[in-house]
């Protein structure tokens, strides 16, 4: 798979790396600024052989901690809404766009606020992104938000008029049978007003994922 020619995360990536290379690579990736304040690199984790790969943001708060993706209240979301969804989560292989947390600290330093990547931190991570996607070769990339659809299809890419249906994957990333779908970050569900009206939107659109394996 092509990969971006913008410096970054580009020089840490070995050559015919496997999961467990790459990520011990990814642990020292200095490819742009986010790892200086990060408490550590999180990579990706699941099943080598799994049909599914599923892509949200960057790691929080739990997951910078842990060093572990989707540990934390958005995690939980997402295990409720692939079982009911009828995927099974250990089948999956999970990842971010972006593998440094981002935040800003809250007044006295104490609580670490969420920030989003912009879109040079996606694109200096891309490379990792790229690598895990060349290895286990999924049938379906699901991207959890619209990071992980930007850093997928590009800055114009809106989840919200492009989710919860079949989508060609890019040329860059395209392979045979290869299928895209997007859908909202588990996160959404926890901000939003109708909790239960959007995780019901969640798992509609994780459906459209389970009837692609079918």
């Amino acid at each position: 798979m092509p990969r971006t020619s913008v410096p970054g995360a580009e020089l840490f990536v070995p050559d015919g790396a496997g999961l467990e290379d790459l990520e011990q690579a990814a642990r020292g990736c200095r490819g742009c600024d986010l790892y200086r304040a990060a408490t550590q690199t999180v990579f990706g984790e699941g099943d080598a052989d799994a049909r599914v790969m599923l892509v949200g943001e960057q790691p929080g708060d739990q997951e910078d901690r842990k060093g572990r993706p989707f540990v934390g209240p958005a995690g939980r979301i997402l295990d409720s809404a692939l079982d009911d969804a009828g995927i099974d989560r250990s089948r999956t292989y999970v990842t971010n766009a972006v593998k440094h947390f981002k935040f800003q600290r809250t007044q006295g330093g104490k609580r670490r606020i969420h920030q989003a990547p912009n879109r040079t931190e996606i694109i200096a991570c891309r490379p990792w992104l790229a690598a895990e996607m060349d290895l286990l070769d999924p049938d379906v990339l699901v991207c959890l938000g619209a990071t992980a659809g930007k850093a997928v299809f590009g800055p114009s890419f809106k989840v919200t008029e492009q989710r919860g249906m079949p989508l060609p994957s890019p040329v860059e990333w395209s392979r045979d049978g290869l299928v895209v779908v997007a859908t909202i970050h588990p996160s959404a569900v926890l901000r939003s007003r109708e909790r239960d009206a959007t995780y019901a939107s969640l798992v509609a659109d994780l459906r459209v994922v389970a009837s692609e394996l079918a």
